[in-house]
């Protein structure tokens, strides 16, 4: 009798540990797929801008005139845009497919060809704009400011990005226009706004937008509005 008890009590130790383990492992695996909002270094692979019927889909650039607003403009007109509307300039991935957090993807040597058509490709292709070729860098130190700047970052807090793109520089026509936002030294003049968008963390969709508003130069004033959009992919 006192066998059979001792036999019964090590079946019922037996299925609590397993039932235990079970458990343990299910909340385990739940944890691990479950979306997890923090630090999303890697690349925003971008989607290149494009009409859609009157609508335009993917990545573009916008300018907006002094003395306007992000929403009503008015615009410049990119008289090189392919877009329909010619206040809004496409934007294609360039050779990295997107931009990098966690890492510069600084200008070429040298930055410029001959004419003044900038040079810089890791993040998105070199676009007409009014004649000449612009794009855009990240840098250790800002080219326009000689500030030193930080790299990249963007995080995600459930499926709402936000963060700093501080070093992102325009170059066109042998000159250059921090377009971070943030801008160098963390003010933001005018219309600059912060990081913001969207992320899932399903399909690695992402959407993120930020305004700058230009320094100094020939378009002091004007502010640079910029809607990336495409996939993520993390560590590259």
């Amino acid at each position: 009798m006192k066998k059979q008890r001792k036999w019964y009590l090590a079946l019922g130790i037996g299925a609590t540990a397993v039932l235990a383990a079970s458990c343990s492992s299910s909340s385990s695996s739940s944890t691990t797929t479950a979306p997890a909002s923090g630090s999303l270094v890697g690349v925003f692979h971008l989607t290149a801008g494009s009409n859609s019927g009157s609508a335009v889909t993917g990545s573009y650039f916008r300018m907006i005139s002094p003395g306007g607003t992000i929403s009503a403009g008015p615009f410049f007109s990119n008289p090189d845009s392919t877009a329909t509307d010619k206040s809004y300039t496409f934007v294609s991935p360039g050779n990295d497919g997107g931009l990098k957090t966690g890492a510069y993807q600084p200008d070429p040597t040298p930055p410029f060809d001959a004419k003044g058509n900038a040079l810089a490709d890791t993040i998105t292709a070199p676009q007409a704009f009014v004649a000449l070729n612009f794009s855009i860098s990240t840098n250790s130190t800002d080219p326009q400011s000689k500030d030193a700047v930080p790299k990249p970052e963007i995080t995600d807090k459930d499926g709402q990005l936000s963060g700093q793109v501080e070093a992102i520089s325009a170059a066109w026509n042998n000159q250059y226009f921090n377009q971070g936002s943030p801008k160098p030294g963390g003010g933001s003049p005018g219309l600059t706004t912060p990081v913001s968008g969207t992320y899932n963390p399903t399909t690695h969709a992402f959407v993120l937008t930020w305004a700058s508003q230009v320094v100094g130069g020939p378009f002091n004033g004007f502010t640079g509005y910029w809607h990336l959009q495409g996939s993520f992919t993390p560590g590259g």
